[in-house]
């Protein structure tokens, strides 16, 4: 498992050297496969490593947002859980219904690499709620929450009012 400060230093050295804008170009620049695959059913995407490849699958069906914050999960895969999924698949339906700790420690990523920390910071300061601030954001409550339990853990004075789902996204539709 690893600790947030760890998960933060990981998303914040691949913002210094990619960016958090235009992802489907960073996953161009990392090598890593991108196929678009519309019989995944209610599955929004998956990460694995296959023959020395790295694939990521997605849902051509999810909204620019969504598709967005999946991107990122996948991406949070392939940063710190790649021995894992060699051989495997890491959906949000299949292996990790028994290791919950790295759905979380994707979710964290994508949170640190989509959600400015400052930004966060001043709607919370500013009294907004997480369903609100989640709108502005344009990104889901339990991604918000993630980030605000991170910051949390991380020494910022928030209070998150909420515990979020870790696996939100194997709740959420396609559209």
């Amino acid at each position: 498992m690893i600790d947030s400060s760890g998960i933060y230093r990981r998303a914040q050295q691949f913002i210094r050297k990619y960016g958090s804008q235009r992802l489907e170009m960073i996953i161009q620049k990392l090598g890593i496969r991108l196929y678009e695959v519309p019989d995944l059913d209610e599955l929004l995407g998956m990460y694995t490593v296959r023959w020395r490849h790295r694939i990521i699958l997605i849902n051509p069906d999810l909204s620019y947002d969504t598709r967005r914050m999946v991107l990122a999960h996948e991406l949070g895969h392939d940063q710190l859980h790649r021995q894992l999924a060699k051989g495997k698949a890491l959906s949000e339906n299949s292996l990790f219904d028994t290791i919950d700790h790295t759905e979380y420690e994707a979710n964290a990523f994508a949170a640190h690499l989509l959600l400015d920390q400052d930004q966060v910071y001043d709607l919370a300061r500013e009294g907004r709620d997480v369903v609100e601030m989640s709108k502005i954001l344009r990104t889901d409550v339990n991604l918000l929450l993630i980030k605000l339990q991170e910051m949390t853990r991380l020494g910022w004075d928030l209070r998150v009012p909420f515990v979020p789902d870790a696996r939100f996204f194997a709740h959420m539709n396609c559209s």
